[in-house]
């Protein structure tokens, strides 16, 4: 039984006005003990957690006298997260490679076995044109429906941040979701073609993938923030997801060509039976856990926030409301679409190959500037690499305007690519910074929806624009103009959130 001294016998009486420690807790080093007084400069708040046994958890103070909850960043009165990551901690260089070459594998089956892109979208594209004899605005509404999953992204990271299946997290959903979009395609490899079934297909199929990207998406995230790497994980992710996008749009003509003599049902089974493949690959895949990987991560939580207290944290979460405007902004460009494949096609008669083969020049050339920001980041902070690379990135069309001929078209791809590099791979870097800590699957997968909504709605924009001033002159500067908007956005970032490189812990963690 503790023994309380009145104030005149005890050596540590406290002063008029000074709170003094209510609790009967076995005494923390350097921790008031029962009855005496809580030191301002010294003093341990306590916030009790609702569990089984009320565990007490340790908050540090600061200079303005409001607990800071260590390893959030938050004050309670503020809705926190108990998923917050673990304290912040750097990896060694081999560390960091096994990470990339594990996320390098995972990034490339997925960007190869995606529904809507990938492998898969060009021959569905050839069946609806030349197959099926589909109008252009029947393609636009086959599209449109098929895009629906897509457009309703962050659903499936709200899932992934609050379901845990087989108790493995990510490599639970890996499993579970690549063995049921492999059985997606396999039933619909063998089933009649027909509109109603080719659309069913790429709709479930979408649906399974999607879950298998937010387990992606959050895990890289959360791998990237945990260690203080944000910008290597940003261009291992984008240069591994080129990758498979240049060699699809080289394969473009050869697909064609080889899919034009034979049978429709065959080029479906054909189709679906590689899409199941790359899908049961994925499954497959998420059986291994490597230490380098998994290990270093902090364990989810067995307690998750109900889905409401999740939406109400990302919602009152400021930084992430610039970073996807942003991001909005950047993939809203009206004349990278339809009016340039326009402009090539019509203007300087390029073939359907030729417009692949621009594409995947495009593509390869934001590589090596790819490569330069995994570089830089380590050394430079985020908010001069944000800035200049979009200084960088504003002009990036207008070089075609002072393109007259088809070859001096494949040539400016290069420049126009390398323009985008930097400013790319920046804006990533900063969305997985700016997201709530255990909400990283749904803030990356939320700026996934606003990719595809932006550049759908972009490409309408420019097609109009297009057909109204009969040129591809407007569209080129209604692109710069948007670019350039992303500047004065830059500004409302917190700065704390890019004032650190890679590698550097912020002050406030």
């Amino acid at each position: 039984m503790t023994r309380n001294f009145p104030p005149s016998r005890s050596r540590s009486a406290a002063r008029p006005g000074m709170r003094t420690c209510k609790r009967r807790l076995p005494r923390r080093r350097g921790g008031p003990r029962h009855g005496q007084p809580m030191w301002p400069r010294a003093s341990i708040v306590l916030r009790l957690e609702r569990s089984r046994h009320c565990r007490i958890r340790c908050c540090d103070r600061r200079r303005d006298d409001r607990p800071i909850l260590r390893n959030t960043g938050m004050t309670p009165g503020r809705l926190t997260n108990v998923n917050a990551p673990a304290t912040l901690t750097r990896l060694s260089a081999s560390e960091r490679y096994r990470i990339f070459f594990y996320l390098g594998i995972l990034i490339t089956l997925l960007a190869f076995g995606a529904p809507f892109g990938g492998l898969i979208d060009i021959p569905i594209s050839f069946l609806l044109k030349n197959k099926l004899h589909m109008t252009a605005s029947e393609v636009t509404g086959f599209r449109l429906l098929a895009a629906i999953p897509l457009f309703l992204s962050f659903l499936f990271g709200l899932l992934r941040d609050t379901w845990n299946p087989f108790g493995m997290k990510d490599r639970g959903f890996l499993m579970a979701f690549g063995a049921i979009g492999a059985s997606i395609y396999v039933f619909f490899a063998f089933a009649p073609m027909t509109y109603t079934v080719l659309l069913a297909a790429v709709v479930l199929a979408t649906i399974a993938f999607l879950f298998v990207s937010s387990a992606q998406n959050g895990l890289a995230s959360e791998i990237g923030r945990q260690h203080v790497m944000s910008g290597q994980i940003s261009a291992a992710w984008n240069i591994f997801a080129s990758l498979p996008a240049v060699i699809s749009l080289l394969a473009g003509g050869w697909l064609s060509d080889l899919l034009e003599s034979t049978r429709t049902t065959r080029i479906l089974r054909i189709l679906f039976l590689s899409g199941a493949v790359i899908m049961a690959a994925i499954a497959v895949f998420g059986v291994w856990k490597p230490r380098s990987v998994f290990d270093n991560l902090a364990p989810a939580s067995k307690n998750p926030p109900l889905l409401r207290q999740h939406i109400r944290i990302l919602a009152g979460h400021w930084p992430i409301y610039p970073a996807l405007l942003i991001w909005l902004l950047w993939n809203f460009a009206p004349g990278s679409a339809t009016p340039l494949q326009y402009y090539l096609q019509n203007t300087l008669h390029a073939t359907d190959t030729q417009w692949g083969q621009w594409n995947a020049i495009f593509a390869a050339a934001f590589i090596p500037t790819f490569a330069i920001f995994g570089y830089l980041c380590r050394k430079i902070p985020l908010r001069t690499l944000l800035f200049w690379g979009t200084v960088i990135a504003v002009p990036q069309m207008l070089p075609l305007l002072f393109i007259h001929s088809l070859v001096g078209a494949l040539i400016a791809a290069v420049p126009i690519g390398l323009m985008g590099g930097i400013a790319t791979a920046a804006y990533l870097d900063l969305l997985i910074r700016a997201g709530p800590a255990g909400l990283q699957g749904t803030t990356l997968m939320l700026s996934g929806a606003l990719y595809f909504i932006a550049a759908r709605f972009g490409d309408v924009l420019g097609a109009w624009l297009y057909d109204q001033y009969g040129g591809f002159t407007i569209c080129v500067i209604a692109t710069t103009v948007v670019y350039a908007l992303i500047l004065p956005v830059i500004f409302l970032i917190p700065q704390h959130l890019i004032a650190t490189h890679d590698g550097e812990i912020p002050h406030n963690e």
